[in-house]
């Protein structure tokens, strides 16, 4: 059976990777039958409208369902395709309260134009009566126009002048509704903690969303900040557990006795009994036993933008590895053992972390669990990084933010059965060490990123990804 979907006009390359998720997480089959990035408007194929309201209830990129009744490139053959082709549905909601809604993308319709529209179905015999609120049926009349975007266009457009016939036409009835209103109750504004690197909300729940976060299962994110992922983890059901290699980014400031920050952001949503705990540590040096526990793992690692990566460890000499190191003691007390204590951290290369991480999701993701993470990339092919893969885990999608000098990419992957490989001959063999001292030495993607910015220092880089 065919359905519409209509998307949120954004995040275009997030849109299908998100659909197909989570119709593998309810368990169903999904057939895409057309989808342009560039119109709201997705056709799909699904068993029955138990599918199509399962898997449309937690998307965020996606509004709404219909059952998809017939379309048309204008009104004459839309009204010949319903006469045609749905009149054996009419008796089944003949005496169902209704009502008609007219929509459009790219084009506007005057009150009195909607009415008229809506008139011309009188045809279909309804006898229910016209409830705008609640109705047993809502059929949506929806018009896609091509998008114009030029002064003169906008201005018609701003007085009310219709720009043109539609150029597809939608008849269809409604089935449900997404989980988008969650992306207004989770906004960073109105979040108690949170810091300047914190990841967009929205983005956060569509990470959750890819990675299947569920009740039942257990989420981890290495990288835990102030926990924008573990709380969208936590929000679809998910027990958490978080991790970062700087304690106080999710302490926060803190008087003695009162909880985490992070722990703050789970009161104001009440998911408290979803947080299990977060602790001071990278992935390499992490207490985790390493077995196959975690049903998912979600992470933005840094990406040393700002200041070169670092892993706790000391700093090795230039001129060998084995000289020794002094402790230090203050009061009597080594200071690893006081409660202020910092631990010192060592340079560390941008291949050997994702290496790492692939590493630590191989050894402890369950079979088909998953693995969000997102990395920078270029916006020009010139400067494209490889997708980092492991024999054991199966590349799902790769979906891309665009900024203005660079992009990030959400990795999804799954991590497959024992005795099952994936095939990584197109991957480039990542580095298991670091090689180098300086942070550009150690880092490709900061070194070209500073070279790209040196030749468009005259441009604009907002939404650059220098904050991480």
């Amino acid at each position: 059976m065919e359905y519409l979907i209509r998307f949120a006009q954004l995040h275009e390359t997030f849109r299908l990777p998100e659909l197909q998720s989570l119709a593998s997480l309810v368990g169903t089959d999904l057939e895409i039958v057309h989808y342009d990035p560039c119109s709201p408007y997705c056709i799909i194929k699904l068993p029955n409208e138990d599918a199509a309201r399962a898997v449309i209830a937690r998307s965020i990129l996606g509004k709404e369902i219909f059952e998809l009744w017939t379309q048309g490139s204008t009104y004459e053959e839309l009204h010949a395709n319903v006469r045609g082709r749905t009149q054996h549905r009419w008796a089944q909601f003949k005496h169902d309260s209704f009502r008609f809604t007219v929509d459009g993308y790219g084009g506007h319709r005057s009150l009195t134009e909607k009415r008229e529209i809506i008139g011309t179905f009188n045809y279909m015999g309804f006898e229910g009566p016209i409830r705008m609120k609640n109705p047993d049926q809502d059929f949506w009349i929806m018009e896609q126009y091509t998008p114009d975007f030029s002064p003169d266009s906008l201005m018609s457009e701003s007085k009310g002048e219709k720009r043109g016939d539609p150029k597809k036409i939608y008849f269809a009835r409604w089935i449900g509704n997404s989980s988008r209103e969650a992306t207004n109750q989770y906004d960073l504004k109105k979040r108690r903690y949170i810091s300047t690197t914190s990841m967009d909300a929205e983005l956060s729940l569509i990470t959750a969303n890819m990675a299947h976060a569920g009740p039942g299962k257990l989420f981890y994110d290495p990288f835990v900040g102030t926990g924008g992922f573990i709380v969208s983890a936590a929000h679809f059901g998910a027990v958490t557990l978080g991790s970062d290699i700087d304690g106080r980014s999710f302490r926060g400031k803190q008087k003695k006795g009162d909880p985490p920050g992070v722990f703050r952001n789970f009161q104001q949503y009440g998911t408290e009994s979803k947080f299990g705990d977060v602790f001071t540590s990278d992935i390499t040096n992490t207490p985790l036993r390493e077995y196959q526990f975690l049903d998912g793992i979600v992470c933005d690692p840094p990406y040393g933008i700002r200041e070169g990566l670092q892993v706790l460890g000391t700093r090795e000499s230039r001129r060998g590895r084995n000289a020794a190191k002094e402790e230090i003691i203050i009061d009597g007390v080594p200071a690893h053992y006081r409660p202020d204590y910092i631990a010192p951290k060592r340079p560390y290369g941008f291949e050997a972390l994702q290496n790492d991480i692939l590493e630590f999701a191989s050894r402890t993701l369950v079979t088909n669990g998953r693995l969000c993470m997102w990395m920078p990339t270029a916006s020009d092919e010139d400067g494209e990084l490889a997708t980092p893969m492991h024999p054991n885990l199966k590349v799902i999608s790769v979906s891309v933010q665009e900024f203005n000098l660079w992009a990030r990419r959400l990795i999804t992957y799954q991590r497959l059965p024992e005795g099952e490989v994936s095939d990584v001959s197109s991957s480039r063999q990542l580095k298991d060490g670091e090689t180098g001292y300086t942070a550009n030495e150690l880092n490709a993607f900061r070194k070209k990123y500073f070279e790209k910015k040196k030749e468009n220092k005259t441009g604009s880089e907002k939404g650059s990804p220098a904050s991480r």
